[in-house]
């Protein structure tokens, strides 16, 4: 067998930007390493806090360490990048564009296939954190518009432990809480959509919680990991020869 060198690691195909956080993640979360069937390399871009990313846009001031850590995970072999945050995904293009790699800044990139398997009609359902944060800009940096896909955001109670969670930082979490909050909002969901199709989580700590989502609605629930796991397994076809 031959080897190619040129790094000093190896087998971590897939590099994830992380925000500058410290709340504990669970299995699932795109920040626990357990949530992948293979290596996955992390690289934090310090100054990135919640409060930063939260809103119409992420701040302009964080694209740099973004492109720049970006440009790193790219030097230090890995063959995509994405993020930890949904709310990243106005940078799609300039991220994509500053490295040689592919990028997928959010899960929200799925959208425009989900609604080409569904039948017309039917309901997308953008789950997120806080409601009123979400908006069609975010969308549009990801190359869709609600215009042409229809979607509804669902966002959880303002009360909500999840979010002062993780948007708040605490240093400690209650899966069982966080779970009910879930179903809560995928119960709300499916009270008030019209003609529900599936579920697309915006937020990578929702993940853990994907298959009691799935069950619960009884429709199909796409997230950062179906992403990952969707090039992971491009980019490593099954050998059936």
């Amino acid at each position: 067998m031959k080897l190619k060198g040129g790094f000093t690691n190896y087998g971590q195909q897939i590099g994830v930007l992380m925000l500058d956080t410290t709340f504990p993640r669970p299995p699932g979360d795109i920040g626990n390493a357990l949530s992948f069937d293979f290596p996955v390399r992390y690289k934090t871009v310090k100054g990135a806090v919640q409060s930063k990313i939260m809103g119409d846009r992420p701040a302009d001031e964080l694209l740099a360490p973004f492109i720049e850590a970006a440009r790193e995970l790219e030097a230090e072999g890995v063959r995509a990048i994405t993020t930890s945050c949904g709310f990243l995904a106005p940078f799609q293009k300039q991220l994509a564009a500053a490295v040689n790699i592919p990028v997928f800044v959010s899960s929200l990139l799925q959208a425009p296939l989900i609604h080409a398997m569904l039948p017309p009609g039917k309901i997308i359902g953008v789950f997120t954190e806080r409601a009123h944060h979400l908006n069609d800009a975010h969308f549009q940096g990801v190359g869709w518009s609600m215009e042409k896909i229809p979607t509804q955001i669902q966002g959880m109670k303002p009360d909500a432990v999840f979010p002062a969670t993780y948007i708040g930082g605490r240093l400690e979490l209650d899966t069982d809480v966080l779970k009910e909050e879930v179903l809560d909002m995928t119960r709300e969901f499916t009270r008030t959509c019209p003609n529900p199709g599936a579920i697309l989580f915006e937020c990578t700590n929702m993940c853990p919680f994907s298959s009691f989502v799935a069950e619960e609605s009884g429709l199909p629930v796409f997230d950062i990991n179906t992403l990952i796991n969707t090039f992971y397994r491009a980019a490593n076809p099954r050998r059936y020869l």
